[in-house]
């Protein structure tokens, strides 16, 4: 269940966090992140999903649905553990401090981590005891075939390799026992650094929020070994693929490329596998964000081999009789994008909130729903999501119209929430009204991207939707970007309001 009391947080995933080897970790910038959080008065930390990334290095596209990202295993902990030298992780620190390379931890990270397993005990007491739960062996098996295959997808994989089966599974396991552990361990390792970190958000009274994707990749382990849990055909090739339709944001529609669900099958099987993901979620998470939850009520279904999401069909989903079990559970809809009355019906009746984004509600318009004086109670407030261009990129991309539409929505907050301190001329105040405006409206948690705390622009964008690009999740903070002047700024957002008790 929701608690209902007023909240706010940050949203930062993982992977942007300051580090000197390339990418966010579960490390000491992670405590210190919780620090700054705490400072802030803050109680909930918001991330993107934590499993592996593949191609395109989108988390919402991994070879596993459990897999959990060894890029986040922090090489400094792995030094103090004595598995590495110090002068063994020199090499992997890189040269642009505010961007991820994919392709330099790519080549790089795997060997460093390979090079610390070497030195690890495998007969520590814990590890065998992990190893007999068997919980990573999908993730193990499929990333040990992944690493003899040159990290290619399944469907380009040589006879008998292509096709699973036991007897692949088993010769695998045998012939490559090293390289199976090796990845057992990565998870192993992975779940130590992020147990400590999660104890020490729960020390601090911070909730920790991550989203759980409502599909997986067609790469992945799942469509590998159970095919029958999607719509595939009798060669293992999807039938359709996920996707949204044409809108004004995007004329030629979102194509995912996700393989969709046999959600007939699903529900004869009582939703066990689907269960299971959000039960694994919520060992990580104290909050989920549900990915696409409109796919619940009707998905989007293109024929697979288009090369937009200009044709296709909405098809229903399992809607209600899939969530009768788990209206009690900490789940928030993330209902964006097109709606209908079905949707809003689904979200009724789960009782979970929704959520609104105040970079769509500046137009002009008095009615528009994501307009921060709009903004109902029950559901969790942003000025914009990881999807969406930062505040300040998408100010300074609008037109002389957009602009002057924009202008008039800050005057109305300004009215509506008796803000006297000038006038907001330029772009930077335009800004700071938004995000007042997000802080002081009546929604139960208002969330803030931290490069919308920063004022950064385009740059810093974290995703364009179903645009491959190698700007995409490359996104991370500097140590400097945490500075006392930052949690001053926070403190004052979270204590803006009409006289509604705050109290975190």
């Amino acid at each position: 269940m929701m608690d209902k009391e007023r909240k706010s947080g940050i949203l930062l995933p993982i992977s942007a966090l300051p580090s000197r080897h390339g990418i966010g970790t579960l490390g000491k910038e992670a405590y210190a992140f919780a620090d700054f959080l705490k400072a802030c008065g803050c109680s909930i930390w918001q991330v993107l999903p934590l499993c592996v990334t593949s191609y395109g290095n989108s988390p919402y596209q991994s070879p596993s649905a459990k897999g959990l990202n060894y890029y986040f295993i922090d090489l400094d902990v792995l030094v103090r553990k004595g598995l590495l030298k110090a002068e063994e992780i020199e090499d992997s620190q890189d040269d642009n401090p505010r961007k991820v390379d994919y392709g330099f931890l790519f080549r790089n990270r795997l060997s460093i981590l390979k090079k610390a397993f070497l030195r690890f005990d495998r007969k520590d007491p814990l590890f065998r005891e992990f190893l007999k739960k068997g919980e990573y062996d999908d993730f193990a098996f499929y990333m040990t075939l992944k690493d003899l295959h040159a990290f290619r997808p399944w469907y380009e994989w040589p006879s008998p390799f292509s096709q699973y089966s036991p007897q692949v599974e088993s010769l695998v396991r045998q012939e490559h026992p090293d390289l199976f552990l090796f990845y057992q361990w990565t998870q192993f390792e992975f779940l130590d650094q992020f147990d400590k970190l999660k104890a020490y958000l729960s020390k601090l009274g911070i909730a920790l929020m991550g989203d759980l994707p409502l599909y997986l990749s067609y790469d992945s382990v799942e469509c590998y070994k159970y095919p029958e849990l999607f719509q595939l055909d009798e060669c293992h090739r999807p039938v359709v693929v996920a996707g949204c339709p044409p809108d004004y944001f995007s004329p030629l529609g979102q194509l995912w490329g996700n393989p969709i669900y046999d959600w007939d099958r699903l529900k004869e099987e009582g939703y066990s596998f689907f269960n299971e993901r959000i039960s694994y979620a919520l060992r990580f998470f104290d909050i989920i964000r549900l990915d696409h939850f409109r796919g619940f009520s009707a998905y989007y279904a293109i024929p697979h081999g288009r090369k937009d999401a200009v044709i296709g069909k909405w098809v229903k989903g399992p809607g209600t009789d899939f969530f009768k079990d788990k209206k009690h559970l900490p789940i928030v809809a993330e209902d964006l994008g097109l709606l209908d009355e079905d949707v809003y019906r689904l979200l009724r009746e789960t009782g979970y909130p929704g959520m609104k984004v105040v970079e769509f509600g500046m137009d002009g318009k008095a009615d528009n729903e994501h307009f921060p004086p709009n903004i109902p109670e029950h559901c969790f407030a942003y000025t914009g999501t990881h999807d969406n261009m930062p505040l300040m990129g998408f100010l300074e991309e609008l037109d002389e119209k957009g602009l002057l539409d924009y202008r008039k929505s800050v005057d109305v907050l300004k009215e509506s929430y008796g803000l006297d301190d000038g006038e907001a001329k330029d772009l930077e105040g335009l800004l700071k009204r938004t995000v007042e405006g997000l802080f002081q409206c009546d929604a139960q948690t208002a969330i803030v991207p931290i490069q919308d705390l920063l004022g950064l622009g385009a740059e810093s964008r974290m995703n364009e939707p179903s645009v491959l690009s190698d700007r995409n999740w490359t996104f991370r903070c500097l140590d400097t970007d945490f500075a006392p002047a930052l949690i001053e700024t926070v403190r004052y957002l979270r204590h803006l309001g009409k006289g509604r008790d705050r109290k975190e």
